[in-house]
């Protein structure tokens, strides 16, 4: 019976996944560029979401340049998104966080990277590898997912906040006008009976 070593099972999990987590901010006409150095059939996954801004809308762009300067992937103008990248050949692979189309609003941007290391051919590989390697996908999903509902949630809850405090300041103005409108009434009908006892 094959036994399992915790000294095997945790190198190769680390080895067989890396994972980041950043929240970042990125100014009016500005941009974040990061990189991952990738051998060949190495994976790599990039999910992120804007998290608030400082007026405008909740949106950035995100490039991926290959090692030979070539762009594979752009989206532009998109609160949140997923790349995922099969490495083809080895080098520096850089993805950009860009707020370049903004004259005027800071993005809170909060993005994952997480890949997996190829490793050899799956039929070479133990059963117990390839659970390993099943496990640790798995638990990268949820993750990820948890990730993005506490994004979610910030957002949310900020616009939540955002309204609220709009209400009740349309309500406070509503309640001058009100009084505003009264008071004139009272002393415009007032006036007006004067001026008639007058005649």
């Amino acid at each position: 019976m094959f036994r399992l070593r915790p000294l095997f099972v945790l190198p190769f999990l680390a080895f067989l996944l890396s994972t980041t987590a950043h929240r970042i901010e990125i100014d009016p006409g500005g941009k974040e560029c990061y990189f991952e150095n990738l051998q060949p059939q190495d994976r790599m996954t990039v999910t992120y979401e804007v998290g608030g801004s400082s007026g405008g809308h909740l949106d950035i762009d995100f490039y991926v340049v290959e090692p030979r300067g070539e762009v594979v992937y752009t989206n532009f103008k998109e609160p949140q998104g997923t790349f995922s990248l099969t490495a083809e050949v080895a080098g520096r692979y850089t993805y950009c966080f860009s707020n370049e189309m903004s004259t005027y609003a800071r993005k809170v941007l909060s993005f994952n990277v997480h890949g997996v290391l190829y490793v050899g051919d799956d039929e070479h590989i133990a059963p117990v590898e390839s659970e390993i390697r099943d496990l640790s996908s798995g638990l990268q999903m949820v993750k990820d997912e948890q990730a993005y509902l506490v994004v979610r949630e910030r957002v949310h809850r900020n616009t939540a906040e955002s309204t609220n405090s709009r209400v009740k300041w349309w309500a406070i103005v509503q309640t001058v006008i009100l009084f505003s409108v009264c008071a004139w009434n009272v002393h415009y009908l007032k006036s007006w009976f004067e001026v008639k006892r007058v005649l």
